[in-house]
C-alpha cells in the first residue's frame, strides 16, 4: 500500500503561529526554479523595454514619446523584479548564473547588485520593520519629530504625503545608499560595490549616448528624446519601487518594533508584510511582487510561483495575514494615518501625536 501524507489543516487564529521552518515546509513544492523560464522572462522584458525606448525616439508627438517613456519605466520595474529574484538566488538553480542575470536585469534601473544584496537581503529581510536597523520607510517617533529642524520636517512631510514615493526612493535609497554611497551610509567598503557602481555608470552612459545618437539620426529634438527616453523612465521606475515598498510594509495593522527580542518573538516575516490585491490580474504584470508575505516567509520561491505560495499561506493561516484590496482612497488614507510610530503605545500616530491605529499585539 502507498502511504499518503495527511492533508494540512488551517491553524486556528487563536493558536500560536507555527515556526518559520514549518511554514517553509508547507511551501517546499513551490520552490522549484526553472532556468529556461527565467531567461525567457528576462529576454521578453528587455524586448519590451527596447521597443518602448524606440518609441521615445521614432514617434513625433511629444505625448506619444512621454507615453512610451512611462511604459519603459514600468518595464524597468519588471526587469528589476527579475533581478530582485536573482539576488535572492530564487530565479534559477544556478548561483553564479543568478548573479550575472541579476546584474543584467538591474542595469536599466541603475541598481548596483552587490549593494542591493546587502541593503535588501541582509538588512531589510534580515530585520524587517526593526527600527534603527531596517531603514526602508522607517517611521520617525513623536520624539524624533519634535527634535527635527524645519527643513527635516518639510522633507519628511513630503516623503510621507503619499505623493512622493519616487522622490523618497531616488534620494534616500538610490542616491544615498546605492550610487557610490559615502562611508556614513555604507561604512563597509568592498571592491564589488565599486565595480557594480562602475557597471551601472557605464550602462547609464550607454543609455544616454544611445538616445543622443538615435535622436540625431532620426532628426528628433534631443531634449524631447532625453526627457521621454531617460528622465521619465527613470523617475517612473523610482516612483514605482518607492510605492511598492511603502505599501508592502505600511498599514494600520502593520507594526514596527524597536526591541530586537520582542521583534523576534513577533515572527515578523508574517506580521510586518501586506498582501496588496488588485483587479484584472494586475499582479501578473508586476511579476507577482505583491504576493509579499510568501516572499518574506521563503525568499527561495521564484516569482512565477508566488501566487500559489501566497494562496497556500492564506489558506493555512486564516486571519493572520494582512490582505488589503488596493484603492487610491485606501492608499491616501494610509498616508494620512501612518505618519509617525509611537513604540510606547505600539501604534501609528499623526503629526499631532494622536493614535491612528489600534495598539499592536505584545509578542509572548
Amino acid at each position: 500500500m502507498t502511504k499518503t501524507t495527511p492533508a494540512l489543516q488551517p491553524v486556528p487564529p487563536e493558536a500560536p503561529l507555527p515556526h518559520r521552518k514549518t511554514l517553509r515546509q508547507w511551501l517546499i513544492p513551490l520552490s522549484t526554479r526553472v532556468t529556461a523560464r527565467a531567461i525567457a522572462l528576462l529576454v521578453l522584458d528587455y524586448a519590451l523595454l527596447l521597443s518602448a525606448l524606440a518609441g521615445t525616439v521614432l514617434l513625433d508627438a511629444l505625448w506619444a514619446k512621454l507615453l512610451c517613456g512611462v511604459a519603459a519605466g514600468f518595464v524597468i520595474g519588471r526587469l528589476f523584479i527579475i533581478g530582485h529574484d536573482a539576488c535572492h538566488q530564487s530565479l534559477t538553480p544556478h548561483r553564479q548564473l543568478n548573479k550575472w542575470l541579476g546584474r543584467i536585469a538591474f542595469l536599466p534601473s541603475l541598481t548596483p547588485y552587490s549593494l542591493w544584496d546587502v541593503g535588501h537581503n541582509m538588512v531589510h529581510h534580515g530585520y524587517t520593520n526593526l527600527k534603527n536597523v531596517d531603514f526602508v520607510w522607517a517611521p520617525c517617533t513623536p520624539q524624533e519629530w519634535a527634535e527635527m529642524s524645519a527643513w527635516q520636517r518639510l522633507q519628511y512631510r513630503v516623503y510621507r504625503s503619499g505623493w512622493a514615493p519616487g522622490l523618497y526612493y531616488m534620494v534616500e535609497i538610490w542616491w544615498k545608499r546605492m550610487f557610490f554611497p559615502n562611508a556614513r551610509h555604507m561604512p563597509t567598503r568592498r571592491r564589488a560595490f565599486l565595480l557594480d557602481n562602475l557597471l551601472i555608470s557605464t550602462a547609464g552612459a550607454v543609455w544616454l549616448g544611445g538616445l543622443w545618437a538615435a535622436a540625431s539620426a532620426a532628426g528628433q529634438p534631443l531634449w524631447a528624446v532625453l526627457l521621454a527616453g531617460l528622465m521619465v523612465p527613470f523617475f517612473f521606475w523610482c516612483a514605482m519601487i518607492g510605492f511598492v515598498v511603502y505599501v508592502h510594509h505600511t498599514h494600520r495593522r502593520i507594526s514596527w518594533h524597536d526591541d530586537k527580542v520582542a521583534w523576534a518573538r513577533a515572527q515578523p516575516f508574517v506580521s510586518t508584510t501586506v498582501h496588496l490585491t488588485f483587479p484584472l490580474r494586475f499582479g501578473a504584470l508586476v511579476h507577482h511582487i505583491m504576493e509579499h508575505t510568501a516572499h518574506h516567509v521563503d525568499m527561495s520561491i521564484p516569482l512565477y510561483r508566488l501566487k500559489q505560495a501566497q494562496a497556500r499561506l492564506e489558506e493555512l493561516l486564516p486571519g493572520r495575514i494582512v490582505v488589503q484590496p488596493f484603492s487610491w482612497r485606501w492608499y491616501f488614507e494610509t498616508a494620512r494615518s501612518c505618519k509617525l510610530y509611537d513604540f510606547t503605545r505600539r501604534s501609528w500616530t499623526d503629526f499631532a501625536g494622536r493614535a491612528t491605529s489600534t495598539p499592536g499585539p505584545v509578542a509572548c
